[in-house]
């Protein structure tokens, strides 16, 4: 039987962090209902039963941010591309055993319910064979379906990942009989969720790897696991995950939810 939670000691959380940001600068230092947003985070990521929680930046002012409200802090190298990098520089710098499990939750992140990182974690815990796992949620409409920005994906019936995309999948092709713009129907589609759960030797092996053709083509860095070979592991998320911030209208809107007490762990 699979236990609905795993021990604490069974894994970690790395926050990666950077201040770069094409839309919002300085994105994890924002203010929010009276913290910066790095904040909010890492006490989210506090509350999930990790036996360790790390921030990771390559910005200083970052880092100073986070050791003043005491969190572990690691200064990574500037020349990281992805989070995935960061990620796998602060594993192999803390001594992280192979078997390890090390959840990605974003630094933008913080509405992200801990039951969901929990649940990350011990999916991949409960499939000795994956490399890593991620969630999924039911899209809410078709406009979210026709969006490339909202990340749709396709998986087996034994939740497997077969493919994430930008593009509408899968395809009704029957509900859109005169192509795109017609189409009516987003049954059975599910968006990604980007949280990520990965063993530490899938996640060194990962990023050693160099950028595949169709990461390049949907700028989608899961991409480059698949075509790889490594085994991906998808589970509809137990609760609706709470919104990220990407733009100045997000970051509005959560700090209203926020200042409203919403989604705050008691």
């Amino acid at each position: 039987m699979i236990r609905c939670w795993i021990d604490s000691a069974v894994f970690r959380v790395v926050i990666p962090a950077r201040y770069a940001s094409t839309r919002l600068p300085g994105k994890p230092l924002l203010p929010l209902a009276g913290k910066p947003m790095i904040q909010w985070v890492y006490e989210r990521a506090c509350g999930c039963g990790a036996a360790e929680v790390v921030v990771a930046t390559d910005e200083e002012r970052i880092a100073r941010v986070a050791r003043g409200f005491g969190a572990q802090v690691m200064l990574t190298s500037a020349r990281h591309e992805t989070g995935t990098d960061r990620i796998a520089e602060v594993a192999a710098r803390a001594g992280w055993p192979p078997e390890a499990i090390i959840v990605n939750l974003q630094g933008d992140e913080p509405l992200m319910p801990v039951e969901l990182v929990r649940q990350v974690a011990q999916l991949l815990a409960a499939h000795p064979s994956a490399d890593i796992a991620t969630l999924s949620a039911p899209l809410a409409g078709l406009e979210a379906f026709l969006d490339p920005n909202v990340v749709k994906v396709v998986a087996t019936r034994e939740g497997r990942a077969l493919y994430f995309s930008r593009a509408p999948i899968p395809w009704n092709r029957d509900a859109a009989a005169q192509g795109l713009a017609s189409q009516t129907r987003h049954d059975g589609a599910h968006r990604h969720v980007g949280l990520y759960a990965y063993r530490v030797g899938a996640l060194q092996r990962l990023a050693a790897l160099a950028p595949t053709p169709l990461e390049r083509l949907e700028r989608l860095e899961q991409l480059r696991a698949l075509e790889n070979g490594l085994e991906i592991r998808v589970a509809e998320a137990l609760i609706a995950p709470g919104p990220d911030v990407n733009t100045a209208a997000d970051l509005a809107r959560v700090a209203a939810l926020l200042g409203a007490g919403a989604g705050v762990p008691p």
